[in-house]
């Protein structure tokens, strides 16, 4: 089994490599963007990539043979500057070009360099790390419209991605996944009220999703799943 995880260094991203490192049935590729994680294992290998640069994952392509597996796990909520907004009167146009280009952009330019290396006889998986504040029938405290827009337009990607490659892939599975919130850095300043259970270890998240990925098929393709395993509306 080989499997492509995006995002590697995270800290879903992370756990996502340690799990099927844990298996012993399953040759791991990751990505990390600056620091390289002090994880070494016969059966993983770690490559330095900028997920929103076409070139740098045209040349990760080449490099990979065939997957039977490939999740993204990049995001982003904040950064140095900026958090999410509290109302629209905050927002900064760059701030939500930033969201876009980190949230949405990769996932594209992943199905599009590594549609070949998904096309199987049996089935495999393209999963994408997105969350429920991505869902507009869900949104009823607005609030975050950066954050927001970017996961709702990542969801609509993965959605139009899922229905190309069931006549072009069949065998392929489309997935969207909701992680719930966290305990990692990118959710540690908006941990305070989270309720009582509802704050996830990155492992039992990362067991959640290989739960999903091991009991669906290519007839669950485009798909919006919750860690629990219910189906979320876009």
């Amino acid at each position: 089994m080989n499997v492509l995880i995006v995002g590697g260094s995270g800290g879903i991203g992370l756990a996502l490599v340690e799990h099927y490192l844990a298996t012993n049935t399953a040759t791991v590729f990751a990505t990390y963007h600056t620091n390289k994680p002090f994880l070494n294992h016969p059966k993983l290998i770690w490559y330095k990539v900028n997920v929103t640069v076409e070139s740098d994952i045209e040349e990760l392509a080449k490099l990979l043979p065939k997957l039977n597996l490939l999740i993204n796990a990049v995001g982003m909520l904040h950064d140095g500057e900026h958090n999410p907004e509290k109302s629209v009167k905050e927002f900064d146009s760059n701030f939500f070009n930033k969201n876009i280009v980190i949230n949405v952009t990769p996932s594209l330019l992943l199905a599009s360099h590594f549609a070949e290396h998904l096309k199987s006889k049996a089935t495999s998986h393209f999963v994408t790390v997105s969350a429920k504040i991505g869902s507009i029938e869900d949104n009823r405290l607005g609030g975050w419209v950066s954050y927001r827009s970017s996961k709702a337009a990542l969801n609509m990607a993965m959605k139009t991605i899922s229905i190309e490659w069931r006549f072009k892939q069949t065998n392929t599975c489309v997935l969207v996944f909701h992680p719930g919130t966290t305990d990692t850095e990118l959710s540690k300043r908006f941990q305070r009220n989270v309720p009582e259970g509802k704050l996830f270890t990155a492992e039992y998240v990362a067991d959640c999703l290989s739960s999903i990925v091991r009991n669906t098929s290519a007839s669950d393709t485009g798909k919006f799943y919750s860690y629990d395993g219910s189906i979320l509306p876009w």
